[in-house]
């Protein structure tokens, strides 16, 4: 698993070897041509967010809770209480499945992209059909649901796993599922504790966006020209490219020089 940890090499139009994409560079991809391209071409990436450590822990205790009956074979109470008819997956790589270096991989073989993610949970059906499951954590006002529209990250990210462990030879349920829990608001104090509700919501996926989408990416990893500045595919102006774009213009801007009264007579 080390050699994972080694910072990857740009990608070199042309090249023979594989190149690696983890599910996020899609979902970037998705989100500005711009700064994938900038990203795999160059290795300048996005500034990146402080880490999200509650929800790390919590996506942490939730796998100890469903490896507990993973172990035993026995279904969650949350799949009895929404009568999923499934049980945690019991199989060798689970682990290195989730392990953000490894995760699931297969090579797209029509563009030579290894394309890998980290999955959070696999359910086994009674008729041994696969269910992809993923764990999101916040803190709201309301119950928690999946139809906001940026939210549409969420669901790519769940559809990649899908075509992932199709691509490995399983059977995959276009059904997947997002383990939802929410931090209550309506308590009357912390007292060291959080109390959280949990809803798990079924999603009906589809993997068809992503074998053209793989095309384009590739189409855009091999042109030597960098993509313009334009617009977030969630909507409006990508906000990074348009921090970058006015702070070079500001910057330009100030390096011009100022004009002296010689200059001045000259003109």
């Amino acid at each position: 698993m080390a050699n994972y940890r080694q910072r990857s090499k740009p990608y070199n139009p042309g090249q023979e070897d594989s190149f690696s994409l983890s599910r996020s560079k899609i979902e970037l991809f998705m989100q500005c041509q711009r700064c994938f391209w900038l990203d795999v071409r160059l290795k300048i990436t996005r500034p990146s967010s402080p880490p999200f450590n509650i929800n790390k822990t919590i996506d942490e205790l939730f796998k100890k809770e469903f490896d507990e009956h993973r172990v035993a074979a026995t279904p969650h109470p949350i799949m009895v209480a929404n009568k999923v008819k499934a049980v945690p997956y019991q199989h060798e790589d689970i682990n290195k499945w989730r392990y953000n270096f490894t995760g699931v991989r297969a090579l797209h073989e029509a563009t030579n992209l290894e394309i890998f993610g980290a999955i959070d949970d696999v359910w086994e059906g009674e008729d041994g059909e696969l269910f992809v499951v993923d764990y999101k954590a916040t803190s709201k006002n309301k119950e928690v649901d999946i139809d906001s529209a940026w939210q549409i990250s969420y669901k790519r990210q769940l559809e990649v796993y899908q075509w992932l462990l199709r691509q490995n030879g399983f059977v995959v349920s276009n059904t997947g599922y997002f383990v939802y829990t929410n931090a209550r608001l309506d308590v009357d104090s912390f007292g060291d504790k959080l109390e959280f509700t949990t809803k798990l919501i079924p999603y009906e996926g589809d993997d068809n966006w992503i074998e053209p989408t793989l095309q384009k990416m590739k189409k855009v990893m091999d042109n030597e020209k960098m993509p313009a500045v334009g617009t977030a595919a969630m909507g409006g102006e990508c906000e990074f490219c348009v921090y970058s774009k006015r702070r070079t213009e500001l910057t330009l801007a100030a390096l011009k020089p100022i004009p002296t009264k010689a200059s001045k007579a000259t003109v």
